[in-house]
């Protein structure tokens, strides 16, 4: 069985979603001259549903609905494309049904294989048994048009959920929108930039999956035939999403699977209630389990991002090891003097870089003047920073972690133990180390992975080789210690960790391909020269902190006998 955080250390209890019933929707996409309001020469059409709606009501959406028990029995009347199996040729169905019956238009062609009329299609009944009037005129749904585009599930938070399908045809030649004015109303055919301009001046409303979609389609520079080739072309979407919503200044804000604040909200809230607040507060601590706390120092800029995270792990019956207290800002060290209550039994630095390790002896300093008893003063504990360590990064900590070596609280009544294990993660920093909180599956990271940005590799301390190694041996702590969360020393929490691992490495190992390019194609290039090819996708007024990178790829690849030196 998976390992979940317990759900005794939850912050809030937990609620069964409900579950989601099958759907399915229908973009219907016509060709229309270029222009500034369809510059990718495309519509779709939308419509407005009820105001009495009991989902959704006034928002404007793309046809669609439930699926019906009778989808199924429509098989016989639909052209299967080799790539369509069941659930999805029923899916495709539904959504054709769906945009019969509330906008009046059917994709089916006669038995000659021409596109039903819409003097044909006026002489249908729109809620009648759609088999028996195709049977009865020879004719087939034309469900081989129709192309997968997203997979959206409602979010957890709302008491109707579906499970929609979001497919694409093209409209039939000669037909008509019309809606039924009972569960849809003022059909529109409309680009989906000026859909999404027409939301910001609120004249429509969208909903979470309809406003991303459209800003997808309005992102692809395709046309309209090009949008349903690559639709057509597929039989997995091209997303599958159930959002996430937080707060923000107050405000619900709803994020996909890839967006930075989604992995916290998913720890935080795993059933999905609208509850964490996703603002940077350096004034106060923010919980995220019942035993670890963020407190985030004010230290934002380019390279802390919203600044460095300190984390408090911990209960007041357990004492708190605190990780990564930061710089020496005074007013930082205070509070998370307070949030302990003073009880802190040990202080660890993920490595010795001036935004993580100072801050260290000034916090110890201060446990040592206001605690009552000398055996409470806790250690300073790490790794030593190496000879190859900036000036700035010297450190030397009261003991010296060892790789696998586990740190323990626990409380008195044996309610609670927490067990972080130390991995040495060499690369970023050659003293670096993360910790595993082995009985909920956390990885605290330090500055080895960051949330929104990839570290930097800054010889000769860091070495890229080590950096690689060091995510190999963290994917394999995320098998055996089933991790499913990262807590990074910058930015949110990530969520899927496994994953997140993977997707670094295969960024890192593509930049170094570009940096070998570059220096294939300018063999007497200076670093200054391989930056702007390597990293031509980053804003120039990041190179130079790029070049710090490209000089530890450079090395790796000598190291590998890929480059000599010119």
């Amino acid at each position: 069985m998976k390992r979940m955080v317990r759900p005794a250390q939850l912050l809030y209890p937990y609620r069964e979603p409900p579950a989601p019933r099958f759907a399915a929707t229908l973009l219907l996409v016509r060709e229309v001259p270029v222009s500034a309001v369809a510059p990718h020469g495309y519509e779709v059409l939308m419509t407005r549903r009820s105001d009495k709606a009991s989902f959704l009501p006034n928002a404007h959406v793309f046809p669609g609905g439930a699926l019906d028990a009778s989808d199924t029995t429509l098989h016989e009347f639909a052209v299967r494309r080799p790539d369509q199996d069941d659930r999805l040729l029923t899916a495709s169905i539904a959504a054709l049904r769906e945009c019969f019956e509330e906008m009046g238009v059917l994709l089916a062609r006669d038995a000659t294989g021409a596109w039903v009329t819409a003097p044909e299609v006026a002489q249908l009944d729109r809620h009648g048994d759609l088999g028996a009037q195709l049977r009865q005129r020879g004719w087939v749904l034309a469900t081989d048009t129709v192309g997968l585009l997203a997979h959206w599930v409602t979010d957890r938070d709302f008491a109707k959920r579906f499970d929609v399908h979001f497919f694409v045809a093209p409209m039939p030649p000669e037909q008509t929108a019309i809606a039924d004015n009972k569960e849809q109303f003022s059909p529109v055919w409309i680009s989906p930039s000026q859909a999404l301009s027409e939301s910001e001046a609120s004249r429509f409303s969208l909903v979470f999956p309809t406003e991303r979609t459209l800003r997808h389609l309005h992102t692809q520079a395709q046309s309209g035939a090009a949008l349903l080739a690559t639709c057509q072309a597929r039989h997995t979407p091209q997303w599958s999403s159930c959002p996430r919503a937080g707060l923000r200044q107050g405000q619900e804000v709803r994020f996909m699977e890839h967006e930075s604040e989604y992995g916290e909200l998913a720890l935080v809230c795993p059933d999905g209630q609208v509850l964490h607040h996703l603002d940077w507060d350096t004034s106060q601590a923010r919980p995220l389990l019942r035993h670890v706390q963020r407190l985030t120092c004010g230290n934002a800029g380019m390279m802390t991002g919203p600044g460095t995270n300190s984390y408090i792990v911990g209960e007041a019956d357990t004492g708190y090891v605190v990780i990564d207290p930061g710089p020496c800002d005074a007013a930082h060290l205070e509070r998370l003097w307070q949030t302990c209550r003073g009880d802190i039994r040990a202080i660890v630095c993920t490595h010795s870089h001036p935004d993580h390790s100072p801050g260290a002896f000034d916090l110890q300093a201060l446990c040592r003047v206001r605690c009552i008893s000398a055996d409470r003063i806790p250690p300073i504990l790490g790794r030593a920073s190496l000879p190859t360590a900036r000036p700035h990064s010297a450190f030397q900590p009261d003991r010296e972690l060892q790789d696998q070596e586990r740190l323990i609280l626990q409380s008195h009544d044996l309610r609670l133990k927490i067990s972080l294990r130390v991995l040495h993660t060499p690369g970023h920093a050659a003293n670096h180390i993360c910790l595993v909180l082995e009985e909920d599956g956390l990885l605290f990271s330090g500055d080895h992975i960051l949330n929104g940005s990839t570290t930097v590799i800054d010889p000769p301390d860091g070495h890229m080789g080590d950096y690689l190694a060091s995510l190999d041996k963290l994917s394999l702590a995320c098998a055996t210690d089933e991790i499913a969360f990262i807590l990074p020393a910058h930015g949110y929490v990530l969520g899927h960790a496994p994953l997140a691992i993977a997707q670094l490495k295969a960024h890192r190992l593509q930049r170094e391909a570009k940096v070998q390019a570059a220096m294939r194609a300018l063999p007497e290039g200076s670093v200054a020269d391989w930056v702007r090819h390597a990293y031509g996708d980053v804003p120039s007024h990041l190179w130079p902190i790029a070049e710090r990178s490209l000089v530890a790829h450079v090395a790796h690849l000598q190291e590998q006998r890929i480059f000599a030196p010119h």
